[in-house]
């Protein structure tokens, strides 16, 4: 590991579970529920921070939006407390706000080419979450289904 990673490690994620923390308290998140929340922001920042050194900027916020949903799936389960209280908080160091901002900032002042170049970027940043949190919801639907009909059969 370079300084320049452990730097951005030390700072980057406290800075990540005291944001999803802030975000936590907007959704109304209490006690337990909001810790482990923004423990899972914190646990998605890392992933995307440690996976700076092989994977490119989507194969990273896919890594850390499986390592997040893995999370929130198995805390659902153990809190019982639906999915969503930790995804949605969870993510939020992720979201491209900036690329957004950007987006629309271009669009405004007339550069259409970074308009494009920079909606295009941000647009394929919220599909690789989404891409990240398709297959881990769909495999926890689908060993619930199969669990739940094993069951039933016998």
């Amino acid at each position: 590991m370079t300084a320049e990673l452990i730097l951005k490690l030390a700072g980057g994620v406290p800075a990540a579970f005291a944001a999803c923390l802030g975000f936590g308290i907007v959704f109304n998140l209490r006690g337990k529920t909001l810790v482990f929340a923004s423990i899972g922001g914190a646990l998605g920042w890392l992933v995307y921070l440690l996976a700076s050194g092989f994977a490119g900027d989507l194969q990273r916020y896919l890594l850390a939006t499986v390592a997040i949903t893995i999370y929130a799936e198995i805390m659902a389960r153990v809190q019982k407390t639906p999915v969503t209280a930790y995804l949605v908080v969870s993510l939020l160091p992720l979201v491209p706000g900036g690329g957004i901002y950007y987006t629309m900032r271009y669009f405004v002042s007339g550069d259409t080419g970074m308009f494009i170049e920079t909606g295009l970027h941000t647009l394929a940043i919220a599909g690789a979450l989404a891409a990240g949190i398709l297959p881990v919801s769909s495999l926890v639907r689908l060993y619930g289904q199969f669990k739940k009909h094993r069951l039933a059969v016998n």
